[in-house]
């Protein structure tokens, strides 16, 4: 548990991943802050953190005294968000790189699905 990224962020992404994967639906409890820093061995104020981020956007939503939970729409929305960021981060340099190469994107297609159909 050490990317380089704040602990809170971490913690923050493992819960968005296992919304993503199905792991915790929506309306479901996801672990107690003192659950995550055991399990993690770090401070449970940092757990709090990445928790509270995930209660900030809309992920998670609190039932007081009870605990937090999934909240009805988390996993479309990380969903979208996530498909942002990874056009963001990925396509438009892979697009910015294949101008400069002359890659046209009929070509550029058929390189992926050739490489796609390597796997």
């Amino acid at each position: 548990m050490d990317d380089g990224r704040p602990i809170f962020l971490q913690i923050a992404e493992l819960l968005e991943n296992s919304i993503l994967d199905g792991s915790l639906v929506e309306d479901t409890q996801v672990p107690s802050t003192n659950e995550l820093a055991a399990f993690h061995r770090i401070n449970p104020a940092t757990a709090a953190k990445g928790v509270n981020q995930l209660v900030d956007d809309g992920t998670l939503y609190k039932k007081r005294g009870i605990g937090m939970f999934v909240a009805p729409g988390a996993r479309e929305r990380l969903r979208g968000r996530r498909r942002e960021e990874f056009a963001r981060q990925y396509v438009q340099p892979l697009l910015a790189e294949a101008r400069k190469l002359g890659i046209d994107p009929t070509e550029l297609k058929k390189m992926i699905d050739t490489w796609e159909e390597r796997r």
